[in-house]
């Protein structure tokens, strides 16, 4: 989907003008793959535009760089403030923001401990990650090919740049096939995740969906389900699933920020079917909780 630009990117410390905001073909980062970043929105909301979930999705920025041996120049509060700001820089009332961070000029080979480490935040908007279609009547959804990565090969539980190279593979073959997204299976044959969502199955009226053991991100969007699905009465559980598990499924949806909650209509060629009860109890009861329209989900409306 093609970035509608805004007018100023926040780049350490500092407000650019959209079109100034750059960095050198000799960032380590552009070179080696490692930085990390998250996915947040911000929506109209019942009070003015509000951030869902803004310090969680930071201080999971913060987890992701720890791992991966970036030293963040700034704390989490001053980032939480440099979105809020940046959204008020624009003037936007929703938005799609991207926090960055990554190793820039000064230091090549595949050390990185030397590099600078460098934070931009950029926001605009964004539609639907999956399509509105999608949203309404569900995706068709395929099992790819690639693995979801070994935790002792590339650690899952970051949210890092040069990981997503495992995810564009699986997106490809899916679009190329002619489907709308891929998932993919841990090394051991379990369902981890989608290319940049969390799967859900509903069975005999159970949500379930993968553990991290099993590859998958720890969503917050994952975490937001939880519990809208226990406040509605539903049973939640993390267990493992194996592609059989899909294919007999009674609901499936997946999660993420950019994707929010999407229904699956086929995996593989079969048919699920039209978006079930549960899947739209969760569906509609999300789209009105980052809006802050349901005042027990209010503190998810972090407002700028």
């Amino acid at each position: 989907m093609p970035i509608t630009p805004t007018q100023k990117i926040w780049m350490n410390g500092e407000f650019v003008d959209w079109a100034d905001a750059q960095v050198h073909v000799l960032s380590h980062t552009l070179h080696y793959g490692n930085g990390v970043f998250e996915g947040i929105r911000c929506y109209e909301a019942a009070n003015g535009p509000a951030v869902f979930r803004l310090t969680p999705h930071i201080e999971r920025l913060f987890r992701s760089g720890k791992i991966l041996y970036l030293n963040i120049p700034w704390t989490a509060p001053q980032l939480v403030e440099a979105v809020k700001e940046t959204i008020r820089v624009n003037d936007i009332r929703e938005c799609y923001v991207r926090p960055l961070v990554w190793l820039g000029y000064g230091e090549i080979g595949v050390n990185p401990l030397q590099s600078p480490v460098e934070v931009m935040v950029a926001v605009w908007p964004w539609g639907a990650y999956l399509g509105d279609e999608g949203t309404q009547k569900g995706v068709r959804l395929m099992i790819s090919s690639w693995q979801r990565h070994d935790p002792n090969a590339m650690p899952p539980a970051a949210k890092g740049v040069g990981m997503y190279v495992n995810s564009q593979m699986a997106k490809i073959q899916a679009v190329k096939a002619g489907y709308d997204e891929a998932l993919l299976l841990s090394p051991q044959g379990y369902v981890s995740e989608c290319t940049g969502e969390n799967i859900f199955v509903v069975r005999n009226g159970t949500i379930i969906t993968p553990p991290v053991t099993a590859g998958a991100l720890e969503g917050i969007t994952q975490d937001s389900v939880r519990r809208i699905a226990t406040d509605l009465g539903v049973e939640f559980r993390f267990d493992n699933l194996l592609r059989s598990d899909l294919y007999t499924a009674d609901e499936m949806f997946l999660s993420g920020t950019a994707a929010e909650i999407v229904p699956v209509r086929s995996v593989d060629d079969r048919e699920i079917g039209d978006p079930g009860p549960i899947t739209r109890r969760i569906q509609e009861t999300y789209a009105a909780a980052v809006r802050g329209q349901i005042d027990r989900y209010a503190e998810w409306c972090e407002y700028v």
